[in-house]
């Protein structure tokens, strides 16, 4: 008999059913009410044995995390919490769970000693509706773009550029790192790598998606990129997944309105398809809180928070008005920000948390960076010394979307990569797309895992994606 999954079975359309069903237990009261969860929702199926009728050394089996098969006939329930229950007729344990060493017990566990045992964290209820989420999310952002007549892009993971000019890169070789060829000059002789010349991981897709752009109109690739930047902090990791749309023929303006509908439309989808994971992970946010100062926690319930972005146009201010309004505020005045604020300076988390969750108290679109501070690839403004970028802000994150309109004339953008020490034969084939029929054209990133971090109420990157890869970290 086929397998029936649990999302399936908590309401009265299959009551008097002979099903069978599989998953793991949870719970096992009284020897006789076994939870049990397989994954596909965040409730559980209660499910009631005869005693009599399963043998006792069975019954010694059903610990949690054990692994087992049962057959028998659902019914309404008798009991309160659920709709439904499943009376056992056939039970069979398929794989045992010694409970002196299986660690993910029913009880209370940190989310440090999770990351310990990610191998067996998604059975949590947390870790299930984390990744639940998290491949809703995916799966409305593919809906978006492809309702909106994009196509994607799969652009390579290896490559002999970057991207950002950061140069914080993981490099990719076959050649012997104990005894490298070398060339005369003593450095080590590339051309005898696999690629023939230095390569790496990419930091983004999005040079590529240019080209794609500039023929195809409207492009987004969704993959991983790799940071080889030695941060420990709550927000890095050093491979990650990037949404990066690139548009032909569209401004600034077009930019930060693709941005803004791309985030409504997938909050609004992911609010109507995962009422039942948000509702926990909202309760769980709110009882970690309880021993935070008041002014540390969220103003609003997590699901109110993403409504309101749904239903409230974003605010728009400029870099070098946003530096004016951190300048006037109290925090500065009263020395109470780490970093310095001063025009020419990046934004740093604290500030962009501030204009979002204390000034605007909403989403907001910041523009025209300093050319300084900025990749060489973004459009010079008239001003010479700002560029057309645009950096959006959510509550609880700070920056999660960042674009610009890219520089489409041959001259300036020769002129950026001389500024930025960036040889015009590594990047030809960019150049080229300037040289032949060039016209506007933008486009943003998106950091996959900052945007799952900010639909389920988590505070730390690494317990948004399966299995981090951070400083001194490759486990698993």
């Amino acid at each position: 008999m086929q397998r029936e999954r649990i999302v399936n079975l908590r309401d009265e359309a299959h009551i008097g059913e002979e099903l069978t069903v599989c998953g793991w237990v949870r719970t096992f009261r009284n020897n006789q009410f076994i939870a049990l969860n397989d994954g596909s929702c965040l409730g559980n199926l209660q499910m009631v044995i005869d005693r009599e009728s399963i043998p006792e050394a069975t019954q010694k089996r059903l610990t949690t995390g054990t692994a087992i098969r049962a057959k028998g006939q659902l019914e309404k329930s008798q009991g309160q919490g659920q709709l439904t229950e499943l009376k056992v007729l056939e039970l069979e344990v398929l794989g045992d769970a010694d409970p002196e060493m299986y660690p993910i017990q029913m009880k209370r566990h940190t989310l440090e000693f999770l990351r310990e045992k990610a191998h067996l964290r998604f059975r949590t209820s947390t870790f299930g509706a984390v990744f639940r989420v998290r491949h809703a999310l995916n799966f409305a952002i593919h809906k978006f773009f492809t309702d909106g007549g994009f196509f994607q892009m799969h652009t390579p993971i290896i490559t002999g550029s970057d991207a950002e000019g950061a140069g914080e890169m993981f490099q990719v070789t076959t050649l012997d790192v104990n005894d490298p060829p070398r060339d005369e000059a003593g450095s080590v002789d590339f051309s005898e790598d696999f690629f023939g010349k230095p390569s790496n991981l990419t930091v983004s897709g999005q040079l590529e998606a240019e080209l794609a752009a500039m023929a195809l109109g409207q492009v987004y690739t969704f993959g991983p990129t790799f940071r080889a930047e030695n941060s420990n902090t709550s927000r890095h990791l050093a491979e990650f997944w990037m949404v990066e749309p690139e548009v032909a023929f569209a401004d600034l303006a077009d930019n930060m309105a693709l941005a803004e509908a791309c985030l409504k439309s997938v909050l609004r989808d992911v609010l109507s398809q995962c009422d039942e994971d948000l509702a926990f992970l909202e309760e769980r946010e709110v009882n970690s809180e309880k021993s935070l100062p008041q002014d540390q926690r969220q103003s609003q319930p997590l699901r109110d928070r993403l409504q309101a972005v749904v239903d409230a146009p974003f605010q728009h201010v400029t870099y070098t008005e946003a530096i004016e309004l951190l300048r006037n505020s109290k925090p500065f005045k009263k020395k109470k920000f780490k970093y310095p604020v001063e025009w020419g300076i990046d934004l740093q988390s604290e500030h962009e948390r501030w204009l979002v969750e204390k000034h605007f108290n909403g989403p907001v679109i910041i523009t025209d960076y300093p050319a300084g501070i900025k990749a060489f690839y973004m459009r010079s403004n008239e001003d010479g010394k700002t560029v057309a970028a645009m950096d959006v802000l959510v509550p609880g994150i700070g920056e999660l979307i960042g674009g610009s309109q890219r520089e489409e004339r041959l001259d300036r953008l020769q002129a950026k990569c001389a500024e930025f020490e960036i040889p015009e034969e590594h990047i030809w084939w960019y150049l080229d797309t300037r040289r032949f029929g060039s016209a506007v054209h933008s486009g943003f990133g998106m950091g996959f895992e900052r945007l799952v971090m900010y639909v389920t109420g988590m505070t730390n990157i690494r317990d948004v994606i399966p299995f981090p890869r951070t400083p001194q970290n490759a486990e698993f």
